[in-house]
């Protein structure tokens, strides 16, 4: 038989189409094996592939369309799920015509798994169909939108589609769960071309409705006895930017039950889940859930330093949910420390986890031996065990060597796969104390998977969050060290929120490595998302064009630099004119001037100590002292101003440079100190070394690295996307390299647009109105104050917000009262973006009676602070938030009347 694969596309001068699959028809996955397409005609490629009838395969035959630039890098069409059935159309030709399906279309967000298991699914309407008997063609079409009680029709200019007469078109059927409609069709004594359009029937008035938009679809074809054709037609063209939804952001830490034990839990999701109902709210976002326990103090409260990628954090257990009915008794017995502890306003991270761990411990032993006998427990195992066992086993070694520091341990430093098993086999001295992890994360599972059922029968979806980091001294990094650069730490660069920039210590990402294995990580880590959640947050999507790398022997962002970057180099300093002298502009720069000015009379001192003299009588730092971590150890256990005052002076010591050297280039190329004009040593050099810096630094990070940063993100995203159908949100704030917004936009992401970040330097605000649709409006954020937080920071700025942004004449009042609030929510929820999202603390706030008195106690996170305590509770339980009917009642009406 002939298998005739034509798919419509118009190509540019030097774009080839290619057609590749598993099958060893289609290259068996390896593109260099990939079939060629050949150039038809101005709108499609194709190729006629010929098999044996007795060869032909009885299963699916799973293919996809690659796009191929003139530069050799390529693009995958967004259709994941085209397939062919060769044995099952007992037919000589089959042909099938495909359309190339954009990642950047609208459409494609509908056709994920938030929008196809809970959002859309009420829209669902099955229709039967009046096609035709036999065929010679089959059409395929989708249009996710459609809402209940109409279906798609086809008309068109022959006999066999009703020669454009509405009154009775050829209905399509759904197909449940896809939002495609299909119908046979028998074209026989039809003339091609064929024109034809797709069009919107009522079923239940029994009427067209509209056809769609655009110019008439022609098909071309021939017929031929013993021939099908399939046409598989992409979207209709219909409104795509109609859907809008509302959501809510809240960690799960921060929910407040009357039954929690001090600290929210996954089970606490359900009242939640009950309070969006209500007031319809469609989403809840929470920030990330993985296991952070590598000291067991607070400042593991942290979310964002995962001990693990994939094992969900034990703080979130309901130990009434774990215990089976004969042992209540044993969680009993902590009551009066759960009441004390639900009754703080904030959260006691530490007495939380010591109290759940060690009802854990007792009931571990009674109930283990029923747990893994389970066929819950063992389908869990068997999903989970390739990041499950090692987990468990880092985690009993991080407790029996006192510290998740693995280079620190006596034995097992590197990770051992012949040691992993012998650890946690059932033969093992170290058996109970490993499984005990097992365990625990079977229950977590159970109980975070309960909640999100719970949610879906409610009609709202669960959006997660996936750091861009894991922690340096995690299970990650102990698995696979080779998947990282354990030298560098990942941050970022200064902004308004952190002077000096932000270091998170993660190590940053070996891509190279990354790529050898496929992302095999990254994959796994969204297939475990994705049995959890329907969309997620990319935390600082930035980080997959370049990431903020800081030395290991920094602790400050700003000796950071971008990785990876085109540096400058030494030629082109000479070129431009500068003289270069390393010493000057590539150490840190220090005279007694800046000593002066920087300690005063305790300079001698910082000299004597600290710094040695050069042969010019500028200064150079000891050996010793040369690091700013150097710097910190020597300062570990000082106390006092004095002494904080000194070590923060050297810190700025050693930042006050002009360019960094770049890794292996012999002093050969720099990357540029990022504000590299507010120093001290930029400021000392002679006005035309100045301009000229300036000029590098301008070039160096808005011009030269766009094309490059953008390569290496499409190298990275497509595959990973493409290995999920959850809805992706990308954090794409902070210093936005111009090349973002358009791969986002080519790969269908959501962006995050937040009124007090704009993403255009010249503007103090964004406005929510101008919002691109595929995205998602905040007027804050976790890592910022609430609006009524932010009312007081600066009453410059709040002028200037109440007037332009508002509307208001006069004096902006002196607290952000209710009515602000409510009408900064008008502001987002009229926004033409998909999704906007609130936190809870600013949903509250256009209630006096409901929020909290205290608006500086509702923020989550100070991005400039590293020692942040995460703590933050809501201040009254959901069970009185789902009985506030009139301000629940006043919510769902302001989301109604915005059409979300």
């Amino acid at each position: 038989m002939r298998l005739i694969l034509q798919v419509r596309f118009h190509t540019r001068p030097g774009q080839s189409l290619w057609v590749t699959g598993e099958h060893e028809f289609f290259g068996a996955g390896d593109f260099s094996n990939a079939i060629p397409l050949q150039y038809w005609d101005e709108q499609s490629w194709g190729t006629t592939i010929y098999v044996p009838r007795a060869a032909a395969p009885a299963e699916d035959l799973g293919y996809r369309y690659v796009l191929r630039e003139p530069d050799g890098s390529v693009t995958e069409d967004r259709e994941n799920g085209r397939s062919v059935n060769l044995a099952k159309h007992e037919v000589d030709v089959l042909q099938v015509i495909d359309s190339w399906n954009h990642p950047g279309f609208y459409e494609n967000a509908f056709c994920t798994a938030p929008f196809r298991r809970v959002l859309l699914a009420p829209s669902e309407t099955e229709v039967g169909t009046n096609g035709a008997a036999s065929r010679t063609h089959s059409v395929r079409v989708r249009a996710p939108l459609v809402t209940k009680g109409q279906t798609l029709c086809l008309i068109g200019d022959t006999p066999g589609l009703g020669n454009w007469v509405t009154t009775n078109p050829l209905l399509l059927r759904r197909m449940p769960g896809q939002g495609a409609f299909t119908a046979d069709l028998d074209l026989r004594g039809s003339i091609f071309p064929i024109a034809y359009k797709y069009g919107v029937y009522d079923t239940e008035q029994r009427q067209f409705i509209r056809y769609e938009d655009g110019s008439n679809r022609i098909l071309h074809d021939t017929l031929a006895p013993d021939k099908l054709t399939i046409v598989n037609d992409g979207f209709a063209v219909l409104p795509a930017d109609t859907w809008k939804g509302a959501g809510i952001s809240i960690p799960v830490f921060s929910l407040r039950t009357n039954r929690s034990f001090g600290v929210g839990e996954f089970s606490d999701l359900k009242l939640l889940a009950d309070w969006c109902q209500q007031t319809g709210l469609k989403l809840i976002q929470v920030l990330p859930v993985n296991d952070t326990t590598a000291t067991h103090t607070w400042t593991d409260s942290y979310p964002y330093a995962a001990i693990s990628a994939f094992a969900l954090h034990p703080i979130y257990i309901s130990l009434t949910e774990v215990a089976e009915r004969v042992n209540h008794g044993i969680v009993s017995e902590l009551e009066e420390e759960r009441k004390r502890l639900n009754n703080l306003q904030a959260i006691d991270y530490e007495a939380v986890a010591a109290a759940k761990t060690r009802c854990l411990e007792r009931l571990y032993p009674l109930q283990k031996e029923r747990t893994f006998k389970s066929r819950g427990f063992r389908q869990f195992f068997q999903q989970n065990k390739k990041w499950l066992v090692p987990y468990a086993v880092f985690s009993h070694l991080r407790d029996q060597y006192g510290t998740a520091d693995f280079t620190k341990w006596p034995a097992h430093r590197e990770c051992a796969e012949s040691d992993v098993t012998k650890l946690a086999s059932e033969d093992s001295e170290t058996c109970d104390s490993v499984r005990f992890h097992f365990f625990v994360q079977y229950h977590l599972h159970r109980q975070l998977a309960d909640a999100v059922r719970y949610a879906h029968q409610r009609g709202v979806i669960l959006k997660g969050d996936i750091p861009i980091g894991v922690h340096r001294t995690g299970s990650d990094a102990w698995q696979r060290p080779d998947l990282y650069h354990m030298d560098m730490q990942a941050g970022a660069p200064p902004d308004a929120f952190a002077a000096k920039g932000q270091n998170w210590g993660f190590p940053t990402y070996n891509w190279p490595k990354m790529k050898a294995t496929g992302y095999a990580w990254w994959k796994q880590r969204f297939e475990q998302l994705g049995r959890y959640f329907d969309a997620f947050r990319i935390d600082h999507i930035l980080g997959f064009f370049r990431i903020w790398s800081v030395p290991v022997h920094a602790v400050e962002g700003i000796m950071g630099h971008f990785v990876p970057a085109l540096p400058v180099f030494r030629d082109e300093l000479a070129a431009r004119g500068i003289v270069f002298d390393y010493q000057r502009y590539a150490r840190p720069f220090i005279t007694d001037a800046l000593l002066a000015e920087m300690f005063g009379p305790g300079s001698d001192s910082v000299k004597s100590q600290f710094l040695d003299r050069r042969f010019n009588g500028d200064y150079s730092l000891k050996p010793g002292f040369e690091t700013q971590q150097q710097v910190a150890r020597h300062f570990e256990s000082a106390t006092g101003e004095e002494s904080a005052r000194i070590r923060q002076g050297l810190f700025d010591l050693i930042s006050n440079v002009i360019l960094f050297d770049a890794e292996g280039s012999s002093g050969q190329a720099f990357h540029i100190r990022f504000a590299v004009e507010s120093t001290s040593s930029f400021r000392n050099l002679d006005l035309e070394a100045q301009r000229i810096i300036k000029e590098l630094y301008t070039d160096y990070f808005f011009r030269r690295q766009e094309e490059f940063w953008r390569e290496r993100a499409l190298e990275k995203l497509p595959p990973l996307t493409r290995a999920t159908d959850l809805l992706i949100c990308g954090e794409d704030l902070g210093l936005v390299p111009a090349c973002v917004p358009e791969v986002m936009r080519r790969l269908g992401l959501l962006s995050l647009e937040v009124q007090r970040m704009p993403k255009e330097m010249a503007r103090e605000f964004s406005r929510p109105a101008e919002a691109p649709y595929l995205s998602v409006v905040t007027p804050s954020t976790h890592d910022m104050s609430t609006i009524r937080g932010w009312w007081t920071e600066d009453r410059k700025i709040t002028e200037r917000f109440y007037s332009l942004e508002l509307g208001k004449a006069g004096a902006a009042p002196a607290s952000c009262e209710p009515w602000i609030v409510e009408e900064v929510i008008r502001q987002h929820l009229a926004s033409p973006a998909m999704w906007s999202i609130f936190q809870v603390q600013d949903v509250l706030g256009i209630d006096a009676e409901l929020r909290h008195p205290d608006p500086a106690s509702e923020r989550i996170n100070v991005p400039a602070n590293p020692r942040n305590y995460w703590s933050y509770r809501m201040h009254l339980p959901l069970e009185s938030l789902i009985y506030a009917i009139k301000f629940n009642r006043r919510l769902r009406q302001l989301i109604s009347e915005s059409g979300r």
